[in-house]
């Protein structure tokens, strides 16, 4: 009886070394994901490819539990709010205002983001370096790509004399980003015509209101709930042949005419190691990623949808054609 009691033994011994990472494997990890919906799909998209790539399978390895919000920081809160409650190992928040507000109504669960604004002086991180707390992740550039963004546009309509931009005007992120609008709206004399909207029906309403001729182009300035609603603005200035300007590809996948700006899809990509590691146990206190990245896309098939020639000089320059 002995013997077969140690024969046991060694093969249960056998099986723990030949599978060291059994225990591991076992372990199902839940993140809960909050984005407002619209493009920031794309960041999911990253996100859970990259983890894949980093070896977790979802509903094998790893759960991913998303809410789009579509918008409402009230859902942000709530759905936030029901994460820490259930315990899962993270939460991985979509744009400075989901983080913010992720932030705001828990207290001990760790939160990675993606963020279009400086970490910093939102209040999100202490610094790049030591972000101190239960936040850090990927920071990509927005606000301080308006400039930029402006004068392609311009190299695009050589004769552009007005654009209009709508805008959440209590959400401090759009208003910095206005304010860097209206300077380089002066710099290549132009003038910002500026629309607010608070919710997505005044910016449906406002959207209505514009008169086809009443401005040369629209341009957007960083505002979650305006990417979230990106197919809104894009049907509106199609059907009164506008061009547009957006900061990310997947816009100009939508149907924008160009865009200048980061990928959404690698921003979603780099999230993930952050998220493996503290998921796993590894500090909270890991450094912000600044992405730095840049690409100019332009869409043919809306150029000719709304009458637009693109200049030969300006179309060399992108880095993809949607044809």
């Amino acid at each position: 009886m002995s013997k077969k009691i140690l024969l046991h033994l060694l093969a249960a011994i056998i099986v723990i070394s030949v599978h060291p990472a059994y225990a591991q494997q076992a372990k199902i990890y839940r993140v809960g994901v909050i984005h407002q919906g619209g493009p920031y799909n794309v960041v999911v998209d990253g996100l859970r490819d990259g983890l894949r790539q980093l070896g977790y399978e979802e509903g094998k390895h790893i759960v991913l539990e998303i809410r789009d919000t579509k918008s409402d920081l009230k859902l942000v809160e709530e759905a936030a709010r029901i994460f820490e409650r259930e315990r899962v190992n993270l939460i991985y928040a979509v744009t400075t205002s989901v983080a913010t507000a992720v932030k705001n109504v828990t207290s001990q669960i760790p939160i990675i983001f993606s963020v279009g604004s400086d970490p910093v002086a939102s209040g999100l991180v202490q610094s790049f370096g030591k972000p101190g707390g239960r936040l850090t992740g990927v920071q990509y550039s927005t606000t301080d790509l308006t400039g930029k963004r402006l004068e392609i546009l311009k190299e695009i309509l050589p004769k552009l004399s007005r654009v209009v931009t709508f805008y959440n005007p209590n959400n401090p992120m759009a208003t910095e980003a206005a304010a860097l609008a209206r300077e380089a709206a002066r710099q290549f004399r132009v003038q910002l015509v500026e629309r607010h909207a608070t919710s997505v029906e005044e910016l449906r309403q406002a959207l209505q209101a514009l008169k086809a001729k009443e401005v040369d182009a629209y341009f957007y300035i960083s505002d979650a709930m305006m990417t979230s609603q990106a197919q809104l603005v894009i049907d509106m200035a199609t059907s009164k042949k506008l061009p547009t300007m957006f900061p990310e590809q997947g816009f100009v996948a939508m149907g924008g005419l160009a865009s200048y700006g980061q990928n959404f899809y690698e921003i979603g990509r780099l999230s993930a190691k952050y998220v493996q590691k503290v998921m796993t146990g590894a500090p909270q206190d890991l450094r912000v990623e600044t992405v730095d990245k840049f690409e100019l896309i332009m869409n043919l098939k809306t150029a000719k949808q709304i009458g637009l020639t693109i200049p030969p000089n300006v179309l060399a320059r992108a880095d993809k054609v949607i044809k």
